[in-house]
């Protein structure tokens, strides 16, 4: 087969793909265009580092408040709970399967602390293969999946705020 006839085809085969890629509603995950001057962030809970960290990630700085006084709106971390749950067991009796669970309750609150948004609660989770003769090679898989559910959470509340004024 010719040259020129391979990449004739090579080039209608990416075309092709990229059409069908658009066509589906595919796009990259964009920042979260946060409709307020400023944002803070009340809590201690590790959520609450994620949004810190979220929040100036679009260039904007300037939109993470140093205190509650000076931010148009607060995003109050209520509580955070992670728990292990057994979700399925071996014919030794030994655990197989963990779920990792991360309970977050927020609310959002306005200037004079009045709520905007009632307390609201997110449940992310994530399921863990366990394997009982190799306890200590979980330990960092568990901080990834952790990790990636608070980020994934910080990004849902984002998400839920910038809605709020549309």
């Amino acid at each position: 087969m010719p040259y020129r006839t391979r990449r004739t085809r090579l080039t209608i085969w990416i075309t092709a793909l990229g059409f069908l890629l658009t066509s589906c509603g595919f796009h990259l995950r964009s920042q979260v265009e946060i409709p307020y001057r400023s944002l803070y962030v009340d809590g201690t809970a590790p959520i609450a580092t994620v949004l810190r960290q979220l929040i100036p990630w679009g260039g904007h700085p300037e939109k993470l408040a140093t205190s509650s006084a000076t931010a148009e709106r607060t995003i109050q971390i209520l509580e955070e709970n992670k728990q292990m749950i057994i979700l399925a067991i071996n014919g030794a009796g030994l655990v197989s399967e963990y779920q990792l669970q991360d309970e977050i309750k927020y609310c959002l609150l306005d200037q004079q602390q009045k709520q905007v948004l009632a307390p609201l609660k997110l449940t992310l989770t994530r399921d863990m293969a366990y394997n009982p003769n190799e306890p200590y090679a979980y330990g960092s898989e568990e901080d990834f999946l952790y990790r990636d559910m608070e980020t994934d959470a910080a990004r849902q509340i984002l998400y839920r705020i910038a809605m709020l004024d549309k």
